[in-house]
């Protein structure tokens, strides 16, 4: 069982920054892949961002290519969306999630485990 809790939501302007991190539980987080997703009002859940279990391998949307970058830390379980030159398009739920293998997927019904979520509010 893993446990998500994500941080680091926000209001900001259009062109700004903003960190989330996604702190798991369980000592099986580092044979994890971990992915980030959004929804925004009545809209699909979307894939962000992914990683592999050992951050060798990293995937993105093509709408956040260039200006997000997932990262982790396994020594601290969690994961990390680094967010620039945010649009507000972005505005969203942001929700992190643990899939049961070690390679990333585009796909939420792949992941098993899913944080409550955070909002990004981005302002034009």
């Amino acid at each position: 069982q893993v446990q998500l809790v994500e941080s680091g939501g926000g209001l900001v302007q259009a062109g700004g920054s903003l960190r989330l991190s996604c702190a798991a539980s369980g000592r099986t987080f580092s044979s994890k892949a971990m992915g980030w997703f959004r929804q925004a009002p009545g809209k699909e859940r979307d894939f962000v961002a992914g990683i592999s279990w050992n951050g060798g391998t990293t995937g993105y949307a093509d709408s956040v290519k260039g200006r997000f970058t997932i990262s982790r830390d396994n020594a601290k379980n969690t994961v990390y969306l680094q967010m620039n030159s945010l649009k507000p398009e972005d505005t969203a739920v942001y929700y992190c999630a643990a899939r049961g293998g070690g390679s990333y997927s585009s796909g939420s019904y792949e992941y098993l485990y899913w944080g409550q979520g955070t909002q990004v509010t981005v302002s034009s």
